[in-house]
C-alpha cells in the first residue's frame, strides 16, 4: 500500500479510534498518546507489510495494548492491588476484532461533544477538538487562532489535563449539555472545514479528508438537532463552499480565484442542497453568523457569472454579519464587498482601519486583499509590493505561487516596473 494512501486512511481513522479507546479506558490524555503510538506503528508497518483486513480494529488493538501496559505499570508503581484488580484488562487475543468496540459504531460525534466540555474555556475546547477530532497539527491550529504555536501547545496541554481531572464520562451529553456545548462544536467544524478547503500550509491547496469529515459531522449534528438554525446554516455554508472546489484548481494544481473559475464545474447538486437548506432555516426567524455566511455563499453560487454577482446584497449581508461577529476575517471580506460596490478607494480605507487589529495585522490575507485593491485602483507598483509581501507570509505553496505570479504579471505589464522574481 502506498504511503500516501496509508496517511490518508490514518487521518480518517484517528478520531474514530481515539473515541473507542477513550470510551473503554476513560483517560483522554493517555488514550490520545496511545492512539498516536498506534498510528505511528501503522505508518511504519503498513506500507511494507500491507494493510490489515480491519485497519480500525488493528489500531484499537495496538492502542488498547499500550493503555493496558500503561495502567499496569502505573498500578504496580503505586502498589494499589485493589485498584489493579478493578482495572486489569482482559487478555487481548492476537486476532484483530473489535470486541467491546463494534465496527459499525462511530464515536467521533461523542468525542466531538466531549472535547467541548463546559469545564474548558471555549478557546481551549475548540483547540483540543481540532487536535483530537479534526486531526490538525498544533501549528495549523495556531494559525487558525492567529496565535504563536507555543501558546497553542500550552493551551491544548492544559485542556487535556482539565478533561482528565474532570472525570467527564465518555457519553453523548443530554439536551441541556448539548446546548451549552453547541457553539464550540460548530466553531470546531467550521475551522476543520476551512483547513480542508483552503489548507494553511504545504503543497496542496485542499485537504479533502478534513473538509469531507467536517461535512459528515455537520450532517450528523444536523440530524441530531434539526431545528437549530445555526447548525443548518453551517452545513449549508459548507455545501455551498465545497461545491466550488472542482473549479478552484487549474490543470497543474494552481489556485484559480473565484472570479476566474469555470462555473460549469461547480457541483450543482451541492448548491441546490445548500440553497434549499439555508432558505428553509432563514424562513424560521432568528438569524446567526453561519446562516449569514451561507446566504453570502448562496449569492455567489447562484450568480451566472462573476460580473452578475449581486455585490450590493453581499455588502448588506456582511454589514449585518459584522454586528454579530467580532472577527477580523469577516471585516476583511466586508472591505472587499465595500470595494466592489463603492470602488477600491473605499475598500482600501477600510483596510487601513483594519490594519491596527493585532489579530490580523501580520496576516498574509490582509496584504493579498490590499494588493488586489491597489491593482483595481490602477497602482501596479503598490500592488506588486503587497502581492510579494503576502507571498512571503503564507505557508501555503499554491497560494504563494499564485501571489508571486500576480506580482510577476503586473511587473511584465508595467512600463519600467521591475519584474517580480519567484
Amino acid at each position: 500500500m502506498e504511503r500516501t494512501g496509508v496517511e490518508s486512511l490514518l487521518r480518517q481513522l484517528a478520531p474514530q479510534v481515539l473515541g473507542a479507546v477513550v470510551r473503554r479506558y476513560g483517560d483522554f490524555a493517555a488514550s490520545e498518546d496511545a492512539v498516536q503510538e498506534a498510528l505511528l506503528a501503522a505508518a511504519l508497518q503498513w506500507p511494507t507489510e500491507g494493510r490489515p483486513e480491519n485497519p480500525r480494529a488493528w489500531l484499537i488493538h495496538v492502542a488498547g495494548r499500550r493503555m493496558t501496559d500503561q495502567v499496569r505499570s502505573e498500578l504496580a508503581r503505586r502498589q494499589r492491588e485493589t485498584l489493579l484488580a478493578l482495572w486489569e484488562a482482559p487478555a487481548l487475543e492476537p486476532v484483530f476484532d473489535d470486541g467491546d468496540f463494534p465496527v459499525d459504531r462511530d464515536d467521533t460525534l461523542v468525542l466531538l461533544f466531549m472535547c467541548c466540555h463546559p469545564a474548558l474555556t471555549p478557546s481551549s475546547a475548540i483547540a483540543l477538538t481540532l487536535r483530537a477530532v479534526g486531526g490538525l497539527a498544533t501549528a495549523e491550529i495556531a494559525r487558525a487562532f492567529l496565535v504563536p504555536e507555543a501558546t497553542m501547545a500550552q493551551r491544548i496541554s492544559r485542556a487535556k489535563q482539565t478533561i482528565r481531572d474532570s472525570g467527564v464520562p465518555f457519553a453523548m451529553p443530554d439536551a441541556d449539555e448539548r446546548a451549552a456545548r453547541l457553539d464550540a462544536v460548530l466553531h470546531v467544524l467550521y475551522l476543520v472545514f476551512n483547513e480542508g478547503y483552503a489548507t494553511s500550509s504545504g503543497d496542496a491547496l485542499h485537504r479533502t479528508d478534513l473538509s469531507d469529515e467536517a461535512i459528515r459531522l455537520a450532517r450528523d449534528v444536523h440530524a441530531l438537532l434539526p431545528r437549530e438554525g445555526e447548525v443548518a446554516g453551517l452545513l449549508a455554508l459548507m455545501l455551498l463552499t465545497d461545491a466550488r472546489r472542482p473549479a478552484r484548481t487549474g490543470a497543474a494544481g494552481e489556485l484559480v480565484p473565484l472570479d476566474q473559475q469555470d462555473r460549469g464545474l461547480w457541483n450543482r447538486a451541492l448548491i441546490d442542497e445548500g440553497v434549499a437548506l439555508i432558505s428553509a432555516t432563514l424562513a424560521r426567524g432568528a438569524v446567526g453568523a453561519y446562516q449569514l455566511q451561507a446566504a453570502i455563499a448562496a449569492v455567489h453560487d447562484e450568480a451566472e457569472s462573476a460580473a452578475a454577482t449581486d455585490w450590493p446584497q453581499i455588502l448588506a449581508l456582511y454589514t449585518v454579519l459584522l454586528r454579530l461577529a467580532d472577527n477580523p476575517m469577516v471585516a476583511l471580506n466586508h472591505a472587499i464587498a465595500l470595494a466592489m460596490v463603492h470602488g477600491p478607494a473605499a475598500g482600501l480605507e477600510r483596510l487601513d482601519a483594519l490594519s491596527t487589529d493585532r489579530r490580523i495585522a501580520g496576516h498574509h490575507r490582509l496584504d493579498a486583499v490590499r494588493a488586489h485593491l491597489f491593482e483595481r485602483a490602477g497602482e501596479p507598483a503598490r500592488a506588486i509590493e503587497h502581492y510579494l509581501a503576502a507571498a512571503a507570509k503564507t505557508a501555503s505553496t499554491p497560494e504563494r505561487d499564485y501571489l508571486v505570479a500576480q506580482a510577476a504579471r503586473l511587473g511584465d505589464a508595467g512600463s519600467g516596473t521591475p519584474r517580480a522574481s519567484p
